[in-house]
């Protein structure tokens, strides 16, 4: 195990040179297209407010801490995920084979994920081509008409990829800078553009005819929709909710952890970063919900909302263009901004594994990762055919990374923390620093009830997918 670790990461490796910026790098790894088409619907069909404690209570329980465990190993190893075991576990275990699972992460996440951000891109050039006139009104129109359009991008082999393609290459250019003239200069702002959009949005969405009915229905505390929704799911929801909207068991927050000082504690941090990813949540919902029901349309779950559902409210609203443009430069952000984080963090384990400078591995990882979206990309077109499991590809994929990597990734790093690393270590790089202290009496909530909520949302996510009817 490594005795003296340094205060400070290395310049050569990457440093985040603010504390805003490590908030910002990091609330962008975790908000995500779930906080969008997820959160808001399932908030509103499971009793409002009434469902959004619950949340934050599983938020605190089990989000927070998976969050502060990832952050700590990263900052005390100054490695990403393929070497932090190494560095921290006792001379002769075998931590570090947790690694081979935690690398795939990034990988399988963006088989898919830089597809659909792909779709969410071909979006915003149709609205901004619509609305500067850049192409004939004809075109225009048909090129964001709900429904219509999302199958004919879908259905194209040429639009998905070579927007998916588009996506991954401006991802590794920003990579490509490194972490503070790169991921930072860009992520940084585009974040704090999209809170800015996001509030103006829903500001807007509230002046809206009949747009008080959306609130009440999303944010009502509703205990009888409660009670009939079944509080075991309620609960379930909220659990899954609080656990994968962090993105949290592949290791992408564990290496902006390696790229921060010690100047604060983690869970103060891990506080900002939680926060600002359920701020982005609820917010979002404020946007949805008094949109959909001023239009006379009902929210869905799932990419039927932003490509069919917001773009006909978008299609009966008065200044829809305009509208429409800047929610989807906010859904974009949201999303490239996911993709580069977790692109850097692909780059940093292939760094750390290989000893590879970043610049070759940007360009191999560039390939890499296209190859491993090509797949989903062609899973609605000429491979629409091919099913795993009853699934088509995008579904599989998603289901390798978000009911086994992203679990089986956190209970690995939940029992390093007490059974490798050593709970005193991991508290001691907690509280290393100003800000909030983590307890010692919560060593035993650490050591066994943690890694027992995270079996019960592995297993329960097992019996959602292949029994529940």
């Amino acid at each position: 195990m490594t005795t003296e670790l340094k205060d400070h990461p290395s310049p050569a490796r990457g440093i985040i040179s603010s504390r805003l910026g490590f908030i910002m790098i990091s609330a962008g790894c975790a908000i995500g297209l779930g906080n969008v088409w997820r959160f808001p619907y399932i908030a509103g069909h499971n009793g409002g407010a009434a469902f959004v404690l619950i949340y934050l209570l599983c938020l605190v329980l089990l989000g927070i801490p998976c969050l502060s465990m990832e952050l700590a190993i990263g900052r005390a190893s100054r490695r990403s995920v393929t070497r932090a075991f190494e560095e921290l576990e006792p001379s002769g275990s075998r931590w570090h084979l947790l690694k081979y699972l935690m690398a795939l992460g990034p990988y399988v996440l963006l088989s898919y994920y830089a597809v659909i951000t792909g779709w969410l891109l071909y979006y915003l050039w149709s609205f901004l081509a619509a609305l500067t006139g850049v192409v004939p009104a004809q075109e225009a129109q048909s090129s964001i008409a709900p429904g219509e359009s999302f199958s004919s991008l879908i259905s194209s082999p040429d639009l998905s990829l070579g927007f998916c393609a588009a996506v991954i290459a401006m991802s590794g250019l920003v990579c490509f800078f490194g972490i503070k003239n790169g991921v930072e200069r860009v992520v940084k702002p585009m974040l704090l553009a999209l809170l800015f959009l996001l509030a103006g949005m829903a500001v807007y969405s509230l002046t809206l005819p009949g747009a008080m009915e959306g609130v009440k229905y999303y944010l009502y505390p509703d205990f009888g929709k409660m009670m009939e929704a079944g509080i075991i799911n309620v609960v379930w929801d909220a659990l899954n909710q609080a656990f994968f909207t962090l993105s949290v068991g592949q290791g992408c927050l564990l290496v902006f952890g390696s790229y921060i000082d010690k100047k604060r504690s983690i869970l103060g941090e891990s506080l900002w970063i939680a926060g600002t990813d359920t701020f982005v949540a609820l917010m979002a919902g404020l946007i949805i919900f008094p949109a959909c029901i001023s239009m006379g349309l009902k929210p869905d779950a799932g990419p039927s909302l932003l490509f069919n559902t917001m773009l006909s409210v978008f299609s009966r609203m008065e200044y829809g263009m305009i509208l429409g443009t800047v929610f989807f430069v906010f859904m974009f952000f949201a999303a490239i901004t996911t993709v580069i984080t977790v692109f850097e963090n692909a780059l940093a384990n292939f760094n750390d594994f290989f000893g590879s400078t970043r610049k070759s591995s940007v360009v191999i990882n560039t390939l890499l990762l296209f190859l491993a979206a090509v797949p989903c990309g062609l899973g609605f077109n000429l491979w629409s055919d091919i099913t795993i499991m009853g699934w088509g590809i995008l579904d599989f994929e998603d289901f390798i990374e978000s009911y086994n990597i992203l679990p089986l990734g956190s209970l690995g790093f939940a029992l390093f923390v007490s059974f490798g690393w050593g709970f005193d270590r991991f508290l001691k790089e907690m509280n290393t620093g100003t800000g909030l202290r983590l307890p010692a009496w919560l060593r035993p909530y650490f050591r066994y009830v943690i890694p027992m909520i995270i079996v019960v949302v592995f297993t329960l996510g097992y019996y959602d997918k292949f029994f529940a009817s």
